[in-house]
């Protein structure tokens, strides 16, 4: 799981601001949530929650904030803070100037000198790779180990849905992650759609995401389905 969020980190490098000062990773978290404002924010841990939801790790395992102050003590609070650098662990940083952790990166690799290489999100404006070695507060680690078994068990746990589907009150929040992991996988319904009814314009969504992934397209959302959804 670990590798699965550096692969999409990097797959990120060069993505830069939109002109209007917002950010793909701001706006998915304005529609994430949902929460306003977000769009035009600062974004660097959006970015991580992004990559995160992108590799398919839950929230127990890797935090999905903005606020750098917070996810530093979602880490604490989970006794998963220190200042051993690992690949993998989030990296954050007060820079001269500030009074509390103002930016962090992902840890790509530490090096034998004691360095360590980044991927960070909002540095100039876009996603680069960096080098480091000072300014560091301390290192969030993300329970990749529990995100693994999360992955393995979340697919057989999942119901088969299709159009008419929230019939059943059971199946209205499977509706909902469909909805937010349909949009996360470039299959955006409209604002307006109710995200707990599968109707025709999720119906719509759902096929030509099965068409793209080179599944059955029937408009049914089963084991194959799922796993393409939650497997990037």
């Amino acid at each position: 799981m670990r590798d699965r969020v550096l692969s999409v980190a990097r797959s990120q490098l060069g993505t830069r601001e939109y002109s209007d000062g917002s950010s793909k990773y701001g706006s998915w978290y304005e529609r994430m949530k949902p929460a306003p404002g977000f769009a035009t924010g600062a974004w660097c841990q959006m970015f991580t929650g992004w990559c995160a939801n992108e590799a398919g790790l839950s929230e127990e395992a890797f935090p999905r904030l903005a606020y750098t102050p917070y996810a530093v003590q979602w880490f604490k609070d989970r006794g998963r803070w220190g200042t051993k650098p690992r690949v993998g662990a989030l990296v954050y940083y007060n820079f001269p100037g500030g009074d509390f952790v103002d930016h962090v990166e992902i840890v790509e690799a530490v090096r034998a000198d004691g360095s360590i290489v980044t991927i960070g999100g909002n540095v100039g404006n876009a996603v680069k790779r960096l080098v480091r070695r000072s300014n560091i507060a301390g290192y969030g680690y993300p329970d990749y180990a529990a995100a693994k078994d999360w992955m393995e068990e979340i697919v057989d746990k999942l119901p088969l849905l299709k159009k008419g589907a929230e019939k059943k009150a059971a199946n209205k929040p499977h509706i909902k992650t469909l909805f937010k992991l349909l949009d996360a996988r470039g299959f955006p319904l409209p604002s307006n759609v109710d995200d707990m009814t599968f109707g025709d314009p999720m119906d719509k969504k759902v096929r030509e995401f099965q068409k793209a992934k080179k599944l059955l397209v029937d408009g049914e959302v089963g084991e194959k389905s799922w796993a393409a959804l939650v497997l990037p």
